[in-house]
């Protein structure tokens, strides 16, 4: 029996202890994720970060799509998660430069002035089709060379970018959700809070990146059924050559 004691005494203490290096190796790991979150989004602990979204033209002065707004919450949670905040303004009523604060800038340029500006200066590669006379070509994203046309409801493109505008290593990023319809925005935030992890591994903390998405059959689908297309960073940063011959891309 005494001889037993030891043992039960030992075997305890080990439990104790393996536990206790389980909860620090878990903890330690835990706290290197969220540091590399913290590094891709620009987001410190306690960190200011601003949420840019489009007014909805068909309802009160300040009502957000409902699409818009579920990106919002999509971004949201992201900013949480890194300990820092988040507010919500008008793209009308931004009117600041960036590098300062992380900003999330949600909306199509045609309705959507913070991105329009973003886009001219940051993305001379990029032209999208504002025209309101129905055609072939209304909505369509041209990223160099390529044209990306809207079919509603079955094929839709939106860019996806983190850009941080040479604005130093301290600059906080631009991200730009830049979609031919509302729920393709929503469908970029999902698809950023989904695969940041692999983002920030491939593309490192400090380096601006572009992404074509597609949303596949949003009217059976919603915004779950999202394929990356390319990674356009190199094409979108170059402005386009007044006479360029252009390759469209229809839905199949």
């Amino acid at each position: 029996m005494t001889d037993v004691v030891p043992l039960i005494v030992f075997g305890s203490a080990a439990t104790v202890l393996g536990f206790a290096l389980g909860w620090t190796a878990r903890t330690q790991s835990w706290r290197r994720k969220l540091r590399r979150k913290q590094a891709f989004f620009g987001l410190p602990e306690h960190a200011e970060s601003l949420l840019v979204v489009s007014r909805d033209p068909g309802g009160p002065d300040l009502s957000v799509n409902r699409f818009d707004m579920s990106a919002l919450l999509e971004l949201s949670a992201l900013v949480q998660d890194c300990g820092a905040h988040a507010q919500v303004v008008a793209h009308d009523a931004a009117r600041q430069g960036f590098g300062e604060r992380t900003e999330f800038c949600v909306g199509n340029p045609a309705v959507n002035r913070r991105m329009a500006a973003h886009m001219a200066s940051l993305l001379p590669g990029v032209r999208v089709n504002a025209d309101p006379e129905a055609g072939p070509d209304r909505g369509a994203f041209q990223v160099g060379s390529e044209r990306y046309r809207l079919e509603a409801g079955r094929t839709e493109y939106v860019l996806l970018a983190r850009l941080t505008a040479g604005q130093g290593q301290d600059a906080r990023p631009v991200f730009l959700f830049c979609g031919q319809r509302a729920i393709t925005n929503q469908a970029a935030s999902r698809y950023l809070a989904r695969h940041h992890e692999r983002l920030a591994r491939k593309h490192g903390a400090g380096s601006s990146l572009v992404l074509l998405l597609k949303v596949v059959n949003s009217q059976a689908y919603g915004p779950d059924v999202v394929e990356l297309v390319a990674d356009v960073t190199a094409a979108a940063q170059e402005p386009v050559p007044t006479a360029v011959t252009r390759t469209s891309h229809r839905a199949s």
